[in-house]
């Protein structure tokens, strides 16, 4: 081959590929400490709404349409990030208590355990986020809640969309604690 043939091969080549993703992780930002909370408390795997089952971030799912940031990825599975950061937040909310996810290297007999099932996590139609979650507190008895949560986005970026999406999730924190310190 020539070796103008394999510059120009080189060149169709590079232009064919694709820039590497920016990668992106949740950050819950710090929420009120509450007291009260059980000794232990283990976190069971996040179940995540299909749709958001998908390396790239997901936009919005307004009028019928999931819009994804094609080159905008997170940096691990969402699922396992949205356990990682709410432990990391509930640790921080509940200085008392130990919290640790269930498929973790770490296993105790917890006092409560809690479920999370998120069902929606993208921007609306006024451009903010809108976190809509269950999750089930239990002890002896379990206390199933609802929360529809919604953030403001600060500009177009994807950065401000995972920034606002870091503040829903955690008020989903704020919300988990003060039900484990009820108990």
């Amino acid at each position: 081959m020539s070796p103008r043939r394999a510059v120009l091969l080189s060149l169709l080549a590079a232009s064919c590929a694709s820039p590497n993703p920016a990668l992106y992780t949740l950050e819950a930002p710090p929420g009120p400490v509450r007291r009260g909370g059980p000794r232990t408390i283990e976190l069971r795997n996040v179940s995540l709404a299909r749709y958001l089952e998908r390396s790239q971030i997901v936009r919005s799912t307004e009028n019928y349409r999931l819009d994804i940031l094609p080159n905008d990825w997170w940096g691990e599975p969402l699922d396992a990030m949205l356990g990682r950061v709410l432990v990391r937040a509930l640790s921080q909310r509940l200085p008392g208590s130990t919290v640790y996810m269930e498929n973790g290297a770490i296993s105790a007999d917890p006092e409560a355990t809690v479920q999370a099932n998120v069902q929606r996590l993208d921007q609306d139609a006024n451009r903010e986020i809108r976190l809509i979650a269950q999750f089930s507190v239990k002890r002896r008895t379990a206390d199933t809640r609802g929360a529809t949560i919604q953030v403001p986005v600060a500009g177009s970026t994807a950065r401000d969309l995972v920034a606002g999406m870091s503040e829903a999730v955690g008020q989903l924190a704020d919300r988990i604690a003060a039900a484990l310190a009820l108990g």
